[in-house]
């Protein structure tokens, strides 16, 4: 007698889902069917967001951080579904999408991210830009455009939030506008990057200042008009003409999480154990910013990094709880740190050891591309780009040899008017 098919669950196709999707894929109880995968992710295509900057400066194109699906899943078992979840019955491991389908479960991995919060700040939710997807990327690129086609003589852009979200965000804008813009980064504490190193803080300083961001600490946002913001900082308010506003500043849990019948932080994340299980439920595993470990004995950051780091330990703890084995329990291990700083200047830093500027930015490129989801992809990118620094370096020679030769010419020409 065959036993029967286990079937496995994954909402969301971002870092937790579709990592976690590959890592099982390539266990044999999959490849020979006893394991069965579907994935649900309503978008077509996987989003790097650690590399979503480089598109603003056009560092990168969008095939190289955004392969789609149909791409990275070719010649794994994983089944596709391009919907949404709209609710999860966990007593009866079933799973509602959109499309009113069903889909019963035997193990369930909640992947599905979070998504924009919009405080109660007037006008903020009328006139303000997200950056978060391909789709926000277009808007503040269609946006820049358009300003630039109307003539304007400078641009003033505000980013509020100085996480790390902000302070790339800023640096980048800031070398895309160069000369004819001025940006504006408004943190409501004193420091930004709260939670880094001071080195860290200190380099990122130094390049915004270079870069001639206005630094707003301590400062919270009143309202935002069409032209305008309305800042405020010890009861005083601020008047700042801008064009544009880009908001990082804040996430929430998607509403029918909230609605999930099981434990919840008072941020509406989901309580697992060390092993990413769900206190209630042991069979939904949960990873990501929709989630916390209790008890809470570490920090986690919300980061692509942790992420990678969770969906391949969930992919272990799967195996092993269908197996009836002891799953492992999450630690987080933190190695370093990596930040954008401007078009080709990045900040890697790492077990004490700091690095700026443009080796930083190879180094960074160099680690992403080793973090993309498939071997394929990996190799597509990673020649696209070598071929990119040949170039470059080839042009640099062709320039440097025309360069001498034509100071060899000038003095050859000075040598013989002096002998006229």
């Amino acid at each position: 007698m065959n036993k029967p098919i286990t079937k496995i669950c994954i909402l969301g196709g971002g870092f937790g889902g579709l990592y976690t999707a590959l890592n099982l894929s390539r266990l044999t109880a999959v490849k020979s069917g006893q394991w069965q995968i579907t994935l649900v992710e309503p978008k077509d295509h996987f989003l790097f967001t650690p590399l979503l900057y480089e598109l603003i400066t056009g560092e990168l194109q969008r095939w190289e951080i955004a392969p789609s699906y149909r791409q990275l899943l070719t010649g794994t078992q994983i089944n596709l579904k391009t919907q949404k979840a709209s609710n999860i019955d966990l007593n009866n491991h079933q799973v509602y999408l959109e499309n009113e389908e069903i889909l019963d479960y035997d193990y369930l991995v909640l992947a599905v991210g979070v998504r924009n919060c919009w405080p109660d700040i007037l006008g903020l939710a009328d006139y303000g830009l997200t950056f978060r997807s391909l789709e926000d990327v277009e808007k503040l690129q269609t946006a820049i455009h358009d300003l630039e086609t109307q003539g304007k003589s400078s641009i003033n852009l505000a980013i509020i939030g100085g996480g790390p979200n902000g302070v790339e965000l800023a640096c980048k804008v800031a070398d895309r506008l160069g000369k004819k813009g001025k940006v504006y980064l408004v943190e409501r504490n004193e420091e930004i990057l709260q939670n880094f190193p001071k080195s860290v803080r200190v380099a990122s300083y130094r390049s915004l200042l270079a870069k001639n961001v206005s630094l707003y600490l301590n400062t919270g946002l009143r309202e935002v008009a069409a032209n305008s913001i309305t800042v405020f900082k010890d009861n005083t308010n601020e008047f700042i003409p801008i064009d544009l506003l880009l908001w990082t500043a804040g996430t929430q849990a998607q509403d029918w999480i909230n609605n999930l019948d099981c434990q919840k932080t008072a941020q509406g994340k989901l309580l697992t154990r060390f092993s990413l299980q769900l206190i209630d439920y042991p069979e939904v595993f949960a990873l990501g910013d929709l989630a916390e470990i209790y008890p809470n004995k570490q920090v986690i950051p919300a980061t692509a990094q942790a992420a990678y780091q969770a969906a391949s330990l969930l992919a272990k703890n799967i195996s092993a709880v269908i197996r009836k084995k002891s799953p492992q329990p999450y630690y987080y291990l933190h190695l370093g740190d990596m930040l954008t700083l401007g078009k080709q200047s990045a900040l890697v830093s790492s077990f004490g050891i700091n690095i700026t500027g443009r080796l930083a930015d190879i180094m960074r490129r160099f680690v992403y591309i080793l973090r993309l989801p498939s071997q394929r992809h990996q190799l597509k990118v990673f020649q696209h780009w070598a071929k990119k620094i040949l170039f470059r370096f080839r042009y640099s020679q062709v320039l440097s040899n025309t360069k001498s030769v034509e100071y060899r010419l000038h003095i050859r020409r000075g040598t013989r008017q002096k002998g006229e």
